[in-house]
């Protein structure tokens, strides 16, 4: 019987480098940022769901690009077990772009949020408890640390936001992604420097962040950012 990935030691689960004790961490720090966002508004809760963004979404594109690939190729179901996930990931890309759009009073912020966490809750079940214990069964423990050091370097290059039409699979994810990630990652420390600087110059570092996002929106428009996705998550 397949146990969860939540209920094993490090040793367990192939050791410290391996790809599932760097994704229990994830999901360790994303409980932790879901449980702070809980009562939060404004500004407060601006700030702890762009945290959550930069966990998130590096961490799903190391899914996408390495993970998931592996799982295709060592499982017979593996395609119909990640195209599962891919959707959730997907939900989780349109929503927060809807909330990015959605002032603080605006009535449907708080129902669009409750579905956030829901299936950000949802995701770490369905990895922890079905996908992972099922890869677990097909590879030894060092298969299991090439893995995490494949993701780990993935993560680490990955955009930090939400593009919902681009391709949830290769070859579109792995081409978009690094332009995506240079700009994801200088607007982040844009917005971070318009937070700490003069009020004075807050409106130049926004216009530089907005003019980042339009360039992202063009990135994700290019035809090869969208070849390689399926039907439920193509957009």
């Amino acid at each position: 019987m397949t146990r969860s990935i939540a209920d094993q030691t490090v040793a367990e689960l192939g050791g410290p480098t391996s790809v599932f004790v760097r994704q229990r961490a994830d999901h360790e720090e994303l409980d932790r940022l879901l449980h702070e966002l809980d009562g939060t508004t404004g500004r407060e809760q601006e700030q702890v769901l762009r945290r959550i963004d930069r966990l998130v979404f590096s961490h799903a594109f190391a899914e996408e690009t390495v993970l998931w690939p592996a799982i295709r190729r060592v499982l017979d179901d593996g395609d119909a077990l990640t195209l599962q996930v891919d959707e959730e990931h997907q939900e989780v890309n349109e929503l927060v772009s809807e909330l990015e759009s959605l002032g603080h009073d605006d009535p449907r912020r708080a129902e669009r949020l409750a579905r956030l966490v829901q299936v950000l809750r949802e995701d770490v079940r369905d990895e922890e408890d079905v996908l992972f214990p099922r890869l677990q069964e097909a590879l030894d423990p060092p298969a299991l640390r090439r893995l995490g050091l494949q993701w780990e370097v993935a993560r680490r290059i990955s955009p930090t936001r939400p593009h919902p039409t681009v391709s949830r699979r290769p070859p579109g994810n792995a081409l978009s992604g690094l332009p995506l990630s240079l700009l994801d990652r200088t607007r982040d420390a844009v917005d971070a420097g318009v937070r700490h600087a003069p009020a004075r110059l807050a409106p130049a570092g926004e216009a530089v962040s907005r003019g980042l996002a339009t360039v992202a929106g063009w990135v994700e428009q290019v035809p090869l950012s969208r070849r390689g996705d399926r039907t439920p998550t193509s957009r």
